[in-house]
């Protein structure tokens, strides 16, 4: 079974398909990603390091913005972004 997905390939988030614990690997085409944190099921994490301000993208469209800098493999949710 999968454990993560990226929707879309222009997307700087990945979605937890299961809890995935910080430090889990995920296998990106160009790179191998490491969590940094905990991800819960059906949350995002980052795909590379996100600015504050920089347009969170999923689905291919911005669906907000980082409210402030993200790392790699960081938890994305209501605590570090501002929906659009």
């Amino acid at each position: 079974m999968k454990k993560w997905i990226v929707i879309n390939p222009e997307d700087l988030v990945g979605v937890a398909l299961t809890d995935l614990p910080a430090g889990f690997a995920v296998e990106l085409p160009d790179q191998v990603l490491i969590l940094s944190e905990d991800i819960p099921r059906g949350h995002k994490f980052s795909l590379r390091a996100l600015e504050a301000g920089e347009a969170v993208v999923k689905y291919g469209m911005p669906i907000g913005h980082a409210k402030v800098a993200v790392p790699a493999g960081g938890h994305v949710h209501t605590h570090n972004i501002k929906t659009g």
